[in-house]
């Protein structure tokens, strides 16, 4: 497997720290901060519009009650997304649709990790939305495809099945004991794993095994730099300001 797949640092939920999370702004200030690589989450409403979220449940990011699965893309797009920032410049920001975080992104050759994150119950249908989405959008597209990934399994078969020919990565927690069972059975061009469950070893049997590499989601330069040491193809951050694009 290639690491082409990778840029070699990832802005997390966008805009990481200094930016509201899934929104576009957060992918406006990773750009202008010269960041080639952004990761962001990928949810259904209720009405199977995939947007950038990452709670099912609405109160962190998104203020007011209930649920992503039970709200509808034209409701959601009432909602504010940037006020809990305590920024005035994002007070009015939006949940934004997956189709204009592709537009924007692709526009600007930056790399992007869609993470498949569906709300309870509706895996299959998450992975199949979502994948489908990039799939049509990419269509002609010969490079700089995005790289989905996800926590299930179900998302991530449906996403095979969906669109076979983008690439796919499993996300883990910790590393199981058959990443690699797990991996060649999904189809898997990488993994991406907490990086305070990564060690050298690991690191070299992943790559050795000719898998790619990310480690999440890590805020400190010395770890950063122990990693991309170890072998690691990507490292996915909070701290746009202390892990920047040009990190060494």
């Amino acid at each position: 497997m290639s690491d082409s797949y990778f840029t070699r640092i990832y802005a997390h939920r966008g805009g990481g720290t200094l930016a509201p999370e899934n929104t576009v702004q957060a992918l406006q200030l990773a750009h202008q901060m010269g960041f080639q690589g952004v990761e962001f989450d990928v949810m259904l409403t209720a009405d199977d519009e995939p947007v950038l979220m990452h709670d099912a449940e609405f109160g962190r990011t998104v203020f007011g009650t209930g649920q992503m699965n039970e709200t509808r893309w034209e409701d959601l797009q009432r909602k504010n997304a940037g006020a809990w920032f305590k920024d005035p410049r994002y007070a009015g920001a939006r949940v934004p649709h997956l189709d204009h975080a592709l537009s924007y992104c692709s526009a600007r050759s930056m790399h992007m990790n869609v993470e498949i994150k569906p709300a309870p119950g509706r895996d299959a249908r998450t992975g199949e939305v979502a994948a489908g989405l990039c799939a049509r959008y990419f269509a002609q597209a010969a490079a700089g495809v995005p790289l989905l990934s996800s926590f299930s399994r179900e998302a991530l078969q449906a996403a095979a099945q969906a669109a076979p020919h983008l690439p796919r990565a499993q996300l883990w927690r910790e590393l199981p004991q058959d990443w690699a069972a797990q991996l060649a059975a999904l189809g898997c061009v990488a993994a991406h794993v907490r990086h305070d469950h990564l060690d050298e070893a690991r690191c070299a049997a992943i790559k050795a095994a000719g898998y790619g590499l990310m480690a999440y989601t890590v805020n400190e330069p010395r770890r950063a730099r122990e990693l991309l040491a170890w072998g690691v193809d990507a490292i996915c951050t909070d701290r746009l300001d202390l892990i920047g694009p040009r990190f060494r």
